[in-house]
């Protein structure tokens, strides 16, 4: 993982967007039943888990739980349509999001086994609308992530795209086919990237001579007696038994629109009892072969040799012992995670129409009660560390130690964290968020409690402190000290004037407004921009996240490069 790619995960855990689950907690004051917990039978158990949203007035959830081939739990809690009173049940069709990517290369191993592709092959092969980036991104880059080509959605937001619009696979082709560079070298990094499974799916199609849902319900669906599943490739194609999903607002709950008509990053209609069927193929092939499972659970390697925890449209790891491999997703305010253990047949799906709701925390809650007997018991040494760390500990600090702490560290250009000190308190803010405050843990470490981090100062014997690191998901990253930097004496005039982009097809207005230099679009709205670095600036919209302005030989500014996590430096040509 580059320092790029983690300083966006940094960020997006602070701000939470599209794919990345909220973690907010919802008040018990939601709850259906009434009175204090009762749990006794596993059932209860896992009922009391979803209290929060076993409400009439609120969305909820559905969960399937699947071992040695049976489904031995499912339910469904709160409602599917808050209009009509209907409620969720193991039945409820959800949008699943990105756990539809699996189905995406399973479509194409289908193929392959059937001689008429290789994961192999160059892209261009099959859809030579793609540009030639004078390297080659075959197949099995697109379904690993590693193909290093830019993000859909995040290239769609840049161009005046609003997440809710009408967006098909036409446009997204047509987006791909302006792109002139590749964020990477094929193989090089690992990078989420949805417009890839896009592209697999267009392959599928264009491969078989039938629609990417047409080919998925013959092939797949059908014949696992997936009757409720399809791929919604039609935005106004009514779906019986569907969920609509919700966000929270100050006065209860707003519908969030989602109009997607593309498919293969996403789009997969399902139900909970339907994926168990899916889990269950997994274990015991009805469709596909066992060599096609066996590729699609074996981990992806990088050109250099390493492996990133990634597999064929799926991660690999590990919980409490088991081998795991799972994926969850979010669009719109569906939010849904499937697991598998697969040396044990088991499995655990939890679907949500609840913007608030975490699927993974959740599944996992599941797990623990219904799977007891094959999860560890014992705690290993990284989860006692980890216990150890995040226990309520009062640490004494001497006068002026956590002064030293404070400073402006760097995670990758343009990205930078603060540290400030107040009332005994050590307080940290990234670039263009809000500050979040630093529980010690001990004399040089401190915990972040908002996004499960940690940062590790690193004194010098003269008492100085020249670098903390950043310790986030097995990562640890490093943050050297950098001199203030004075914002006031940039020149924000020296910025102004319109910008264009080929790639995207779309333009900017650059304005100083009262003292902030604004970037304007005439769809999306106003995105401030704050100067971090010499001719750097970090913007206030997550598609903007990183602006990087270019000068010719005489010092004039001709241009500028915009990054937001999964699209490194799109250029934007001044035009005036």
């Amino acid at each position: 993982m580059t320092f790029s790619q983690r300083a966006f995960l940094f960020l997006l855990l602070l701000i939470g967007i599209t794919e990345v689950v909220a973690q907010g907690n919802v008040p018990q004051s939601l709850a259906f039943r009434e009175g204090p917990a009762t749990a006794v039978t596993t059932n209860d158990q896992i009922d009391e888990l979803f209290a929060p949203w076993d409400s009439k007035a609120s969305p909820g959830a559905a969960v399937a739980v699947v071992r040695d081939g049976e489904i031995i739990f499912q339910r469904g809690y709160g409602m599917a349509n808050l209009e009509y009173d209907i409620p969720n049940t193991p039945a409820t069709v959800f949008h699943i999001a990105s756990v539809s990517k699996q189905f995406t290369v399973f479509a194409v191993l289908l193929l392959e086994e059937a001689g008429a592709l290789s994961l192999d092959d160059d892209i261009r092969k099959h859809i030579p609308e793609v540009p030639d980036f004078g390297t080659t991104i075959t197949l099995r880059h697109l379904a690993t992530h590693t193909s290093g080509m830019r993000d859909q959605w995040n290239l769609l937001a840049m161009a005046g795209w609003r997440l809710d619009d009408v967006i098909t696979k036409e446009h997204v082709l047509g987006l791909v086919a302006r792109q002139q560079d590749l964020n990477f070298a094929p193989g090089e990094e690992y990078l989420y990237c949805n417009t890839g499974f896009t592209l697999l799916a267009e392959v599928v199609a264009r491969v078989s001579g039938k629609s990417f849902a047409e080919f998925t319900e013959e092939r797949i669906f059908e014949p696992l007696g997936m009757s409720s599943t399809l791929f919604y490739d039609d935005h106004e194609r009514i779906v019986k038994n569907r969920a609509y999903s919700y966000q929270k607002n100050g006065f209860g709950y707003k519908k969030s629109v989602l109009s997607y008509a593309n498919v293969g990053a996403t789009s997969l209609f399902t139900t909970v009892e339907d994926l168990s069927r899916w889990a269950m193929n997994f274990n015991d092939p009805k469709v596909g072969s066992a060599a096609i499972i066996e590729k699609m659970n074996t981990p992806a390697v990088l050109n250099n040799g390493e492996t990133f925890g990634g597999a064929l449209g799926q991660f690999v790891g590990e919980y409490k012992g088991l081998k795991e491999i799972s994926h969850g997703g979010a669009d719109a305010s569906y939010r849904t995670y499937f697991t598998r253990f697969p040396e044990h047949n088991a499995a655990v799906t939890v679907f949500s129409n609840a913007g608030e709701f975490n699927p993974n925390r959740i599944a996992h809650q599941v797990a623990d009660i219904l799977l007891a007997d094959l999860l560890e018991e014992e705690l290993t040494e990284e989860d006692a560390t980890e216990m150890a760390e995040t226990e309520e500990v009062k640490i004494e600090f001497g006068e002026g130690e956590l002064e030293a702490f404070v400073g402006e560290y760097e995670l990758q250009p343009g990205f930078i964290i603060t540290i400030t000190e107040r009332d005994g308190n050590l307080y940290g803010q990234a670039t263009g968020q809000g500050q979040f405050l630093l529980a010690p843990v001990s004399q040089t470490a401190f915990e972040v409690k908002i996004v499960n981090a940690k940062l590790e100062f690193f004194p010098e014997e003269d008492g100085t402190v020249p670098l903390m690191k950043l310790h986030q998901n097995g990562q640890i990253m490093d943050c050297k000290r950098v001199e203030h930097f004075d914002k006031s004496s940039v020149t924000l005039a020296d910025f102004t004037g319109t910008y264009h982009s080929e790639e995207l097809a779309t333009t900017y207005e650059f304005v100083v407004d009262e003292g902030q230099l604004i970037a304007r679009h005439p769809r999306t709205g106003n995105i401030a921009l704050t100067p971090e670095r010499e001719d750097l600036f970090s913007g206030s919209a997550w598609y903007f996240g990183q602006v990087d302005f270019l000068r010719d030989e005489k010092g004039s500014v001709t241009g500028c490069k915009v990054s937001c996590g999964r699209v490194r430096d799109l250029k934007f040509r001044r035009m005036k």
